[in-house]
């Protein structure tokens, strides 16, 4: 059978589907490929949610195209939902697969490689490409398969639960390319999760175009509250990580549950966007300021030590220099332990790309390194007050670029990264403090390794 390779990029939903695809290629015999250099079919999985994300789609499509003529490339992902056409024209791309029939990439491959006829594609106008894209909206399905790598190295899968996004922000063009929401049944949920376990994984990171929404399409209805209870007890797995969520999803009910067990990683990540009531309006966030803090705040109360991030986008059209510093004032005076920071960038067909103001980009760059700054501060300063605890952490793979570093990296329910001074394997549990911070690390005080385990049952 054919031999592939799939190169991603974006979000953890991307890869999620990116992971789902290579599974089915694997149950269809297709071999993966170490490199894209010697692999018949090359998957490019696509982000789009900045110009830059594009750039780099198309870069990629070039070198390979060049190092390995002879392949065909196949676009996907949400570049290529949303402007087929213009990927369709550069060299080397065989067909142009869009978010509305990921599914069919795997027989698509097979067809093309036993030489059958072509499967429901429509020519485009470079006549070399092949294009498959419908209407997004119609989809039902969630694209499910673990991933294995990225971060934590195959020691921490992230399942993807859910997909699409009914909210309009209007800088977002995600909901445009993936469609409404749709939810991943329980029953499969728990499943996935129960055959992670008996693999011997310690770890899984839940994510979603909008995870919070999960179980809202379901009949009967559900709610991510239910979910996070059913996996406590109908699973043996140690500890449930959740990747971002709204802040109205926040409830006190769900941080009451999350301080209630160790099973569930004391780590929030609720995107912000903007400090200033004047800009979240302008973008269709359904908070406010005060309603934000109040969960910020919350989450202290009933957990002194959780991590806490956010998103935040800097220039959103028509940003004045006091919006940007209410974003600054209010991101000082919260217990934020890290910030994701993202210049803004107009994409097509959103309410925000037709808005007049837009910021220049000196001022664009600006803005975002002085959040980065503030948000290195807020990280180191939360690493400082973490010196002396005990933390149950996770160990992790050594990097693939650095296999015999004389250390093991961990990682802690609230989100801190740890050197452990011995060369340990990857996926146990360790109790350890930690006596000094070197750059993003914590080093590990050997005398404090009080224990460790590998095994659920031993937790």
């Amino acid at each position: 059978m054919a031999t592939f390779y799939i190169e991603q990029f974006g979000c953890r939903a991307t890869q999620a589907d990116g992971a789902a695809i290579e599974r089915q290629l694997r149950d269809r015999g297709c071999t993966p490929s170490r490199s894209p250099n010697d692999a018949e079919f090359v998957v490019i999985n696509t982000c789009t949610v900045t110009s830059a994300a594009d750039a780099q789609a198309r870069d990629a499509i070039r070198k390979i195209h060049t190092q390995n003529p002879k392949a065909r490339i196949l676009v996907t992902g949400c570049y290529a939902q949303r402007a087929p056409e213009d990927l369709a024209t550069l060299p080397g791309v065989s067909f142009v697969v869009g978010n509305s029939h990921k599914p069919d990439i795997p027989d698509l491959i097979a067809s093309s490689h036993q030489n059958l006829v072509k499967i429901g594609s429509v020519p485009s106008q470079s006549s070399q490409s092949n294009l498959l894209i419908g209407n997004v909206f119609d989809s039902r399905d969630v694209l499910v398969a673990p991933v294995l790598g990225g971060e934590g190295n195959h020691t921490r899968p992230t399942l993807k639960i859910q997909d699409g996004c009914n909210n309009r922000c209007s800088f977002c063009v995600i909901p445009y390319v993936r469609g409404k929401s749709r939810s991943l049944p329980l029953d499969t949920v728990l499943s996935e999760i129960n055959r992670l376990c008996d693999s011997g994984f310690q770890e899984i990171v839940l994510s979603g175009i909008n995870l919070g929404s999960w179980g809202r399409d379901l009949s009967p209805r559900a709610d991510i509250l239910d979910l996070f209870r059913r996996i406590l007890d109908e699973t043996p797995l140690p500890r449930l990580r959740v990747s971002s969520i709204e802040p109205l999803d926040v409830t006190q009910d769900l941080i009451a549950l999350f301080a209630s067990t160790d099973r569930i990683a004391d780590h929030f990540h609720m995107p912000l966007q903007s400090g200033s009531d004047n800009i979240l309006a302008a973008m269709h966030r359904w908070y406010r300021t005060e309603h934000y803090a109040r969960r910020v705040n919350l989450i202290r109360e009933f957990l002194p030590n959780a991590a806490i991030g956010a998103d935040v986008i800097a220039g959103f059209p028509g940003e004045t220099e006091a919006d940007h510093e209410a974003t600054l004032g209010f991101i000082n005076s919260l217990p934020f332990t890290y910030l994701h920071v993202f210049s803004y960038s107009s994409r097509p067909g959103t309410k925000a790309a037709s808005l007049e103001c837009q910021i220049p980009g000196e001022a664009i760059h600006r803005r975002a390194s002085e959040l980065r700054s503030l948000g290195e501060s807020k990280s180191a300063a939360f690493r400082q007050s973490q010196l002396g605890r005990t933390h149950r952490v996770l160990t992790l793979n050594r990097s693939v670029k650095s296999p015999h570093v004389p250390w093991t990296p961990a990682l802690s329910s609230n989100y801190l990264q740890f050197r452990i001074p011995e060369m340990l394997p990857p996926n146990q549990f360790l109790n350890i403090s930690a006596d000094s911070v070197e750059n993003s690390f914590l080093n590990a005080k050997f005398e404090s390794l009080v224990g460790h385990c590998s095994m659920a049952t031993g937790l």
